[in-house]
Formats: C-alpha cells, structure tokens, sequence
C-alpha cells in the first residue's frame, strides 16, 4: 500500500476523541510513509488528519468539486488537489489514487462513501482492504446493522468480511496491510443455493 484514502466528518463531532483519533491516524500514516487521499477540506475531521500529516511532511492529495468550495472549505495547503465537477466524480478519484480506504467517524457523506466502497468491493470493481476506525464505539451500531442483516439473508457471511473494524488506529492499518479479500463467492444467495 502506498495510499489510503479516509473518509471523515467535515465537522468535528462532540467527542474530543474523535479529533484526537484522526490526528492518532495522521501520526500512524506519517510512520508508515503512506499517502492520505481525502476530500480536501480544512474543516472538521478531514482538516484534522490532512493537518496532521502535513505537518510531519507527508504528502495529501485532495479531491474536491469545484461547487462544493463555498460550503466546504477548501484546504490550501495541501500537496494535491484534485478539482472535478460532482460527487460522483470526487468519489471515483479518490478510489482510483487509493490502495485502501478507511472511515473515520462522520455523517451521511462518510457512510455513503464507505458503503460505496463497500458494495463495490462484494460485487468485485475491487479488491482493495476497506477499514473502520471505530472510535469509542462510533461504528458499533453499524456493524450491528450489518450482522442483522447477515442474518436476515440479505448479505453472504463471508462478504461480512469485507470490512475490517478496529479501534486502534496501528492495528487497524497492520491488519488492512495483511488483508486477503474473503474467498470470492455470488452475492446472490439465490443463484448458489441452485
């Protein structure tokens, strides 16, 4: 892996430990010599990773559409960035300059992205190693949401795997380092129950 790309809330969040754990991330990225892709804001969560690893010399490449400048504050000091015209532009870019993703807490924005790379990772536009970095039990309630939906029949177990979730930054990114993609099945349950 030479970049991951994170996702994260344009706002801060309540909890101190959020912002701390983005700057934990930014600090272990910087010790492995990895990249960070991001959406390219200075606000929030996204500003707190990218000031980070900028601040210790490492690179950060942003990606951001142009309409979003005015309500989303561009970050100006960054190694990158990548200017494109909507958001499904945004996200495909950011895909294609990344070697895995992580998600950092966030709000809709995040969960739409990781669950985009989620489902492109089942259907298999893609093998890269996907993370959550389950800060004070911030991803818990949607790892419930995926076991119960596991179990209801709507997700193949093994494709349960295609997230790796930890809350420790390190590990979290060791373990996206040594990630094999679950053994190649259909989603489609239907189709292999015949």
């Amino acid at each position: 892996m030479k970049r991951i790309c994170v996702f994260a809330g344009s706002n801060p969040g309540v909890n101190p430990a959020y912002a701390q754990y983005a700057e934990m991330l930014g600090r272990e990225l910087l010790a492995r010599g990895l990249e960070l892709v991001y959406g390219g804001s200075n606000m929030g969560l996204m500003g707190r990773v990218a000031n980070t690893v900028l601040e210790g010399g490492g690179k950060v490449i942003g990606v951001m559409p142009t309409g979003l400048f005015r309500g989303e504050i561009v970050h100006k000091g960054l190694t990158e960035l990548h200017e494109v015209v909507t958001m499904h532009e945004r996200k495909a870019k950011m895909h294609d300059l990344s070697d895995g993703f992580i998600a950092l807490p966030g709000g809709y924005g995040t969960f739409e992205e990781i669950f985009e790379v989620v489902s492109w990772g089942q259907i298999g536009i893609h093998s890269k190693p996907i993370g959550l970095l389950n800060v004070d039990g911030f991803y818990t309630p949607l790892l419930e949401m995926v076991r119960h939906a596991t179990e209801a029949g709507f997700i193949p177990q093994m494709q349960g795997e295609l997230v790796v979730c930890e809350s420790d930054p390190a590990v979290l990114l060791d373990r996206l380092r040594d990630y094999k993609p679950p053994v190649k099945g259909n989603k489609w349950s239907e189709l292999t129950e015949k």
